[in-house]
């Protein structure tokens, strides 16, 4: 099983749903970072559930760091990271032990694993998981902030309820991203997507949505061609989040309607500094970033989690069955896994950087 990713900077998961706890480690960040407590609550809390439209388990998300960080700073020394759980109820799953939940892991781990896997809550294949994502990239985030690099996502559709898309002052918009819980651009529209939530909830469905990503401050020229390019390592590492079924970069798959005129990032010189007129390929060519914001799209599936009855199988007995699913769940994730985007997307980002510059990079002033 596969749990770490990453070149120079690595991140390991590890922990189940129902389990213990929950942990990250992170090695090859440099030593004396600042370790911001503060900073990785307010993220974590950005990732716990919010109110009817998300699942009633209320976990706190208390961590300790046990490794890598001593008097605020890095050490240079892998970052050990554990959340414990303490709002589990594992006997809601005791009951539908064999019955795979449709468009779950629970077949295809019970496959790998051979009947050995924590199958409660979903066991590793968990969201829970993702708080671990959070807290790591939590302490990288501001050493890239640092570094004048900004990172940020928001809800661009829930059910088909769309916002704005990221205008030319991306930056400012970034900023402001940042002390957003329910994470848009046009403050009009939570009440509508929060509504098309609720409506879903009552019926005992879930829907999903669209996040749409931007990292600004990055200079020209990081990033490998063919097997490490800049979309294929961001790509790589978004996919394991939980839900994530697409990811589109620029003008995605709508380029694929322009014309080679249309689609083409026409170059400019301002102020001493190369750009494009335009940003389709987002920020990216030949796998290498050309200096523009990267803006990438990542489509969230529905909750497959639901409380409509659907046929399945007894995979103790190879029959068919029907499900009526227990335990909590969300009936749309998408406003919670904006920050585990930001999260990955930093790792990522540092990854990328300290294969360019050497893992003493961030660090320098």
């Amino acid at each position: 099983m596969k749990n770490t990713f990453g070149n120079n900077v690595t991140l390991t998961i590890y922990g189940e749903s129902h389990g213990g706890g929950i942990g990250a480690v992170i090695d090859g960040l440099a030593p004396g970072l600042d370790v911001d407590i503060d900073f990785i609550n307010k993220l974590l809390a950005f990732r716990r559930p919010m109110g009817a439209i998300s699942t009633a388990r209320q976990e706190a998300d208390e961590f300790e760091i046990q490794s890598g960080v001593f008097q605020g700073k890095t050490t240079g020394t892998p970052i050990s990271i554990f959340i414990k759980n303490t709002d589990t109820r594992s006997k809601d799953y005791s009951a539908t032990r064999w019955l795979a939940r449709p468009s779950h892991a629970d077949y295809t781990a019970n496959c790998k694993y051979h009947g050995y896997e924590d199958y409660r809550g979903g066991g590793h294949f968990s969201g829970r998981i993702t708080a671990a994502i959070v807290a790591a990239g939590a302490i990288v985030i501001p050493a890239l902030n640092k570094k004048n690099i900004k990172i940020g996502t928001h809800i661009k559709a829930i059910n088909g309820v769309c916002d704005r898309g990221f205008s030319d002052n991306i930056s400012s918009e970034l900023d402001v991203l940042a002390d957003k819980h329910f994470a848009v651009l046009d403050s009009a529209v939570e009440e509508k997507m929060t509504a098309a939530v609720l409506n879903a909830k009552q019926s005992g469905d879930s829907v999903g949505g669209i996040l749409e990503t931007a990292v600004t401050g990055i200079d020209p020229g990081i990033g490998e061609p063919m097997f490490d390019t800049v979309e294929g390592m961001l790509a790589h590492a978004l996919f394991a989040i939980p839900g994530i079924k697409g990811v589109e970069f620029g003008a995605g798959f709508g380029i694929s309607t322009m014309t080679g005129k249309e689609a083409n990032d026409r170059f400019e010189a301002v102020d001493g500094k190369v750009r494009t007129k335009t940003n389709n390929s987002g920020g990216v060519n030949g796998g290498i970033t050309n200096g523009m914001p990267i803006v990438f799209r990542c489509a969230v599936r529905p909750t497959p989690t639901i409380g409509a009855e659907q046929d399945t199988i007894d995979m103790s007995k190879k029959q068919n069955a029907t499900l009526i699913a227990k335990g909590r769940h969300d009936p749309c994730i998408v406003h919670r896994a904006r920050i585990v985007v930001d999260c990955i997307t930093a790792l990522t980002v540092a990854d990328m950087l300290a294969t360019r510059y050497g893992t003493d990079w961030l660090a320098k002033q």
